[in-house]
């Protein structure tokens, strides 16, 4: 049991060291190998979020070295759930990803595999370390991995992968610095033992730069606006087994950084009262919204609208990481769960459209609904949630957003997410539309769309299942997983919430 925390990151890693191997041999064997390695990780995470539900955190020495000098791999409620939650999403999009390659990238795929299970690895180590240097290398892995599954698009997606490396190495920099700064103070990495070192410190300049620096660092890694720059082009012009293997999961990845600084590594309190940091990104995610909502409307390339999108949705992260109160910690991280899925679920239909059709553009999509129903229908069901319909996924999230703003009294908050509802609902309405009210044009697309494959076309309907399960058990996941991941961080389980 003590060794979950170690065996989710390394069921990934050890895969991704066999697959060039096995590829050398034969390479249709290594979609078989990665999803074995990823459906083993998530197995491994899954077992680890009931353990720590049900008898609380569990926690892995390497090398037999005691904390504060050897590294420890922890797993909480948190990071636990996010483990879960990368692992299964990467499951999924690995599935579908192998007709995707073969039609768009058939010369690559060996590497595309070993550097999914590579960014999988680093992505479940961040979650699950406790050690604030190691998150760096593990940060560094996954975004190295990602560089390069961007890379391998279009004749375009060597510029955007190297924009996004450019960024996000100033990104890792920054928070480098910071790590630097916290260990030039206290004298340790770990994150336990930094939060028992720094509330005597916090008036020190050396603290105040270690926070700016990582807060940053994490935010560039997140897109958090302004500093999203890097992502709409690597979103459009990537792969799109890869867009919708990293778009669901990379950023939410660095919010869980950000989140576990706020309430881990400093106490609530240092980076709400002390230092102006939570409010600086509340009102830079609320202008996020609403700045990728419209330039979401703007765009006539799907995957274009949808990279646009997710600079609006991880702003809902922020803002409910900026609002600072339990409620809104709640939404930010149900919004993590449910985005993972509506995103995951769009850019896999964004996949299967051009697996069928080779186009892109919305205006061509007419008809579509009629020629390829079953994957439509998964897209309908995502664009409801992302929307806010209920009963589906997204309604609770950004209920328990509009509740934690009015609980701050955050009218700001409150109008930008309602205001960014509409939006939302002008994006992808006018999709519908093109799918099933406008009859198709008799192009060549129309003339060779039909549905694709169950192997492409169960991943996406497994997610857009999802996303009517998360919003019907809302109630569950939140009283079971969600406030007691709260209530720990915030020290609340004799308050309640």
């Amino acid at each position: 049991m003590s060794h979950l925390p170690l065996l989710i990151p390394l069921s990934l890693l050890l895969p991704a060291l066999v697959i060039p191997l096995v590829g050398f041999w034969r390479s249709n064997l290594t979609p078989a190998v990665a999803s074995l390695g990823a459906g083993l990780s998530f197995a491994f995470a899954v077992f680890g979020l009931l353990a720590v539900l049900s008898q609380g955190e569990l926690r892995y020495q390497l090398g037999g070295w005691p904390p504060p000098i050897g590294i420890e791999y922890v797993l909480d409620a948190l990071s636990a759930f996010m483990a879960a939650l990368i692992t299964g999403i990467g499951l999924v999009a690995l599935i579908h990803a192998r007709r995707s390659l073969l039609r768009e990238v058939p010369d690559r795929i060996v590497p595309f595999y070993a550097l999914a299970l590579l960014l999988l690895a680093g992505l479940t180590g961040i979650v699950v370390t406790g050690d604030l240097f190691n998150l760096y290398v593990f940060l560094e892995i996954a975004s190295l991995s990602a560089y390069a599954l961007m890379a391998v698009g279009d004749e375009r997606a060597p510029v955007s992968a190297f924009r996004y490396l450019i960024l996000g190495s100033i990104g890792g920099s920054f928070y480098l610095l910071g790590v630097g700064f916290i260990y030039f103070t206290t004298g340790s990495l770990n994150m336990s033992d930094v939060a028992q070192r720094l509330p005597g410190l916090y008036e020190s300049r050396s603290t105040i730069a270690a926070a700016t620096f990582m807060v940053v660092g994490l935010s560039l890694k997140m897109a958090l606006f302004p500093l999203h720059l890097w992502l709409p082009d690597a979103y459009t012009y990537a792969p799109s087994a890869a867009s919708a293997l990293i778009a669901p999961i990379m950023t939410k990845v660095a919010a869980y950084g950000l989140i576990r600084l706020f309430l881990t590594v400093f106490e609530p309190t240092y980076l709400r009262d002390m230092l102006p940091v939570a409010s600086i990104i509340g009102w830079l995610a609320a202008a996020g919204v609403l700045f990728g909502s419209v330039m979401a409307i703007a765009q006539s390339d799907f995957r274009r609208m949808l990279a646009y999108s997710s600079v609006s949705q991880i702003a809902y992260v922020g803002v409910g990481i900026g609002l600072a109160n339990p409620l809104g910690l709640i939404g930010a991280l149900l919004h993590i769960l449910n985005h993972a899925f509506m995103k995951g679920c769009l850019f896999l239909v964004a996949g299967s459209i051009r697996f069928r059709t080779g186009i892109s553009d919305i205006p061509a999509f007419a008809g579509l609904g009629r020629t390829m129903p079953w994957t439509m229908a998964g897209f309908s069901l995502a664009a409801l949630s992302m929307v806010g319909v209920p009963p589906t996924a997204g309604f609770f999230s950004k209920w328990y957003l509009v509740l934690a703003g009015i609980d701050a009294s955050n009218w700001t908050a409150v109008a930008v997410i309602l205001a960014s509802t509409l939006l939302n609902a002008v994006y992808f309405f006018r999709i519908l539309e093109k799918l099933y009210l406008v009859p198709p044009h008799g192009g060549a697309a129309q003339v060779k769309a039909r549905e694709v494959p169950f192997e492409m076309l169960g991943p996406v309907l497994f997610l857009a299942a999802g996303l009517l399960f998360l919003g019907l058990a809302n109630a569950v996941i939140v009283d079971e997983v969600l406030e007691p991941i709260v209530a720990s961080l915030y020290n609340l389980e004799s308050q309640g919430l």
